[in-house]
């Protein structure tokens, strides 16, 4: 018995195996019911990579919602979107030439990348001028795609190319509404 108790107090118990192991008795809802109690007090709260946890995040969201129209749910096309963001933010190079205001950013990949780059910098250059008040133009090119980013406010051309393609595109609480958007199956992308 002391056993149960010095492993209940390491927090060995949190973890399935070891609740299974310790609380034989128990059905499976009460035992998830007990872990999330656990987790409630410290416990690990992340899904343990980050397109399975925005994906739960989303569908919990989804799940709380009475008016969600599950006909329209499309999860498929937000794991896409998250496929997306990965390949951009892991697997593309940017460059960035000084212009007056501002910057011009060319993202380039290989293989699936560049539409993958394609896709992000055309729907994402609306977020960022809404966001900003920059003057945000995006094209695509054949190797991936270009943005022309200018803003009017002295001194900001410096933020603007301190932060380059990669730190512009996180610029604004977007990404949660477009995830949410993408899975209610309002927004294609």
């Amino acid at each position: 018995m002391k056993l149960l108790y010095l492993l209940a107090f390491a927090g060995l118990a949190a973890t399935p195996v070891a609740a299974k192991v310790l609380y034989p008795h128990l059905h499976q809802h009460q035992m998830m019911m007990m872990l999330r109690g656990q987790m409630a007090r410290g416990g690990p709260a992340q899904g343990g990579q980050s397109a399975f946890a925005a994906i739960s995040e989303i569908v919990g969201v989804l799940q709380r919602d009475p008016t969600t129209d599950w006909s329209k749910v499309d999860i498929g096309a937000l794991q896409a979107h998250l496929a997306d963001m990965d390949k951009v933010m892991l697997h593309s190079t940017a460059t960035t030439e000084a212009i007056p205001g501002g910057a011009r950013i060319a993202v380039k990949g290989d293989g699936e990348v560049i539409a993958s780059v394609q896709r992000m910098m055309v729907d994402h250059a609306p977020f960022l001028a809404a966001a900003t008040g920059y003057s945000v133009e995006a094209a695509k090119t054949g190797s991936g795609a270009l943005w022309t980013v200018v803003s009017t406010t002295p001194g900001d051309e410096v933020k603007i190319r301190a932060l380059g393609f990669y730190g512009l595109l996180t610029i604004g609480a977007h990404h949660e509404l477009h995830h949410l958007a993408i899975a209610r199956g309002d927004m294609v992308h």
